[in-house]
């Protein structure tokens, strides 16, 4: 059935609690009395008292700061809307998860709020009783009578709409509000999804945390937000246990992490913290340098780490005398061999090198021990550790099984030809090796200009060295353009925890981008994982989706094209400039200022080499713009998008400058026409391509 807005006449709903026969007035009543409630929970929270209540200061901090952060969670954003439907049973919901009389009714919104007497007046999304809201249909009506959807205005509750799921007679339909939801213009952050999730997106959402999930998915079948909205339910649902072992969304860069920033506090959630790969690697070396890229894609293989293994265990050597040790009168002897029996077992057990490094002081001293009690002594675990301090126990610790540093070990694979080939020999080429050698060496750590590759080389060694801390759950966005040491690095980092892999094989920008999830899977540890296939597209219009996928069969054949739900006539444009660069730059300008006069969010992208020259022609034209990252107001939403900086963003209207540049500045053709393929699904409403050079042949054949 259609919407209901303000000024229609709707029918009474016969439930109404509140005096009024109109049911928008009803529900406008019940969003006014739930806001109140919500004020009064979070008035509750401010007004504790814990001075007598925390034994000390250091107490009263942690829990005054547990209590601010309630305070954060309980604000009540006016421009989100506080529940977004409604949901009435046809029966009371048995088992735990409620009890009442027949013909309950939940309204579903961002968070739970109660009442002064903690009756629920808004039930969390991602409680049990809300699954049907995302779940139910006429096939499996899951015990629903009724869904009713509500549209907002600015945050004033302006419309709803009805399914009556049982109803033979009510025909089924596309939902208006739905709909709008999706395409409603886009100015500042990512949104979350909450409203609007799909029933194949909610199965992905609710999967448990036990395992990995991979989520393959083109452009606009919104698996960032169902990798976001996955970690809100999580917490959700293992909210101890991930306030213990922690989270952590990691994005291609900072760019997209600003973008996508809001949606987890949009929901309650503020704790989980965000970076890039980069930023998790370089922790002690300061990236100065860039690689080529034939030489990053063999720093980024996976055959790497075998190098680095064999080139820290390199510095175990075998020890070549006894072990003396004197306290008091007596001294206490432990052969060569025995210590290399030592040395051996530790290698076999294939401890990490400083655990080892650890261990055999004390390996020593338990054997120095029990020749003291076979001579009659009675020593005990200080004595143990003693003997383990002892200087020429330490003298041999530091000659059989040094302390090493792993960024001086990176340091002398790229500057010491011999020592590479030492240990890469059986494992790279000669020709790789090459690549690997710096033509000047580094003198020390710190002169060396490190690249974001070198980080990684050097985060495994540290691996190799000292166990690296494990989250409880993390989550990978446009995981496919990894390089398996890049894998291997976020992997470290959910050893003992799960994972969300986000991507789209097709989008796959780097020299170094997997070619198969199984592949990547496997270098992250998780090859158990659960891939799933999102091909719905709620984003990006039918024509605009279409006209991108003639690439496909190019960059990656066998991948199915998003089918997507929006038809949008008129969305796109294809132009051809005639004449040279100063005619082009004029028509980008001009297509701008027509994009300029719709509703929402506009992004200029281009090559990144073309980005200073159309950024000067928008200032000669007097248009303000910003950059990937800052925030879009009603005032300011024009955007200049590097293409290498596009992926994962969106607006509302997309002008597309030259696509023949943005394919050749990629180090190959199928890398530069993957880059092509994210920039022409950017676009939520409308794209503009603009042209002067001739289109990719694959484009024009299409």
């Amino acid at each position: 059935m259609p919407a209901h807005v303000a000024e229609s006449d709707s029918t009474p709903d016969p439930t109404s609690t509140t005096g009024t026969t109109d049911p928008l007035a009803h529900e406008r009543a019940h969003l006014a009395a739930s806001r109140a409630a919500l004020r009064g929970m979070r008035e509750d929270v401010q007004a504790l008292d814990i001075r007598d209540v925390t034994a000390n200061w250091v107490n009263a901090a942690v829990l005054q700061s547990q209590i601010d952060d309630r305070i954060k969670a309980l604000a009540d954003l006016s421009h989100t809307p506080l529940f977004f439907g409604r949901l009435d049973y046809l029966h009371a919901v048995g088992g735990e998860l409620a009890e009442g009389a027949d013909g309950e009714r939940f309204y579903i919104g961002r968070r739970h709020v109660h009442d002064a007497a903690g009756d629920p007046m808004v039930i969390d999304w991602r409680a049990p009783v809300s699954q049907p809201y995302y779940q139910a249909s006429r096939t499996n009506p899951q015990d629903v009578g009724l869904r009713r959807r509500f549209g907002y205005t600015g945050g004033e509750l302006t419309a709803y709409e009805d399914e009556h799921l049982t109803d033979p007679a009510e025909a089924e339909h596309t939902s208006r509000l739905l709909q709008a939801e999706i395409e409603r213009p886009r100015v500042g952050p990512m949104r979350d999804i909450v409203a609007t999730i799909q029933p194949e997106q909610d199965e992905i959402v609710r999967s448990g945390l036990g395992g990995t999930v991979c989520v393959q998915g083109g452009p606009g079948t919104g698996k960032t937000a169902v990798g976001l909205h996955r970690v809100a339910y999580l917490l959700y649902a293992h909210r101890e246990r991930l306030a213990r072992t922690g989270t952590l969304v990691i994005g291609p860069n900072r760019s997209f992490l600003h973008y996508i920033e809001q949606v987890l506090p949009a929901l309650g959630e503020l704790e989980v913290k965000q970076a890039t790969v980069d930023d998790l690697v370089r922790t002690g070396v300061e990236v100065r340098g860039e690689d080529e890229a034939a030489t990053a894609v063999v720093k980024g293989d996976a055959r790497m780490a075998e190098v680095l293994r064999r080139a820290i265990r390199s510095h175990v050597t075998a020890p070549v005398e006894p072990v003396v040790v004197v306290r008091g009168s007596r001294r206490w002897r432990v052969p060569a061999y025995e210590i290399q029996e030592m040395v051996d077992e530790l290698l076999a057990r294939d401890m990490r090198y400083g655990a080892a490094h650890e261990a055999l002081p004390q390996r020593i001293a338990h054997a120095v021990l029990v020749r003291m009690e076979e001579a009659g002594e009675a020593p005990d675990d200080r004595v143990q550790n003693a003997v383990a301090r002892n200087p020429a126990v330490k003298a041999t610790v530091k000659a059989v099984w040094p302390a090493v540093d792993p960024a001086k070990v990176v340091l002398r694979l790229l500057s010491d030809a011999e020592f590479l080939a030492a240990h890469a020999g059986g494992l790279l080429s000669e020709e790789e090796q090459k690549r690997l050698l710096w033509a000047k060496p580094a003198r020390s750590v710190k002169s060396a200009k490190w690249s974001a590759a070198d980080a990684v080389l050097i985060d495994e060694a540290g691996d190799l060295v000292a166990r690296t801390h494990s989250l409880g759950h993390v989550v990978l966005d446009e995981a496919q353009d990894l390089s398996p040491m890049q894998y291997r690095a976020v992997g470290r980092r959910c050893s003992t925890g799960s994972a969300t892999v986000l991507g789209d094989l097709a989008q796959g920008t780097t020299p170094w981008s997997t070619e198969s999830w199984g592949e990547a899977l496997f270098h992250l540890g998780k090859a158990d994982a659960v891939v799933e296939e999102l091909t719905a597209g709620f984003r990006v219009p039918r024509e605009v989706i279409a006209y991108a996928s003639r690439l496909l069969p190019a960059i990656s054949p066998g991948l199915a094209a998003v089918e997507s739900v929006r038809e949008s006539p008129g969305s796109l444009a294809v132009r051809e400039v005639p004449g040279g660069a100063a005619e082009l730059d004029a028509a980008v300008v001009a297509a701008c200022e027509e994009s300029l006069r719709n509703e929402g969010s506009i992004g200029l992208i281009a090559a990144d080499a073309r980005i200073p020259v159309l950024g000067a022609a928008l200032e000669a034209a007097g248009h303000a713009y910003l950059s990937p990252g800052e925030e879009t107001t009603a005032e300011s939403r024009l955007t200049l998008v590097p293409a290498s900086l596009a992926k994962g963003l969106e607006y509302d209207y997309v002008v597309l400058d030259e696509p023949g540049a943005v394919v050749d500045g990629e180090p190959d053709e199928r890398t530069g026409l993957r880059r092509l393929y994210v920039a022409l699904t950017r676009a939520v409403s409308g794209l503009t391509v603009l042209h002067a050079a001739p289109l990719p042949e694959v484009l024009v054949q299409a």
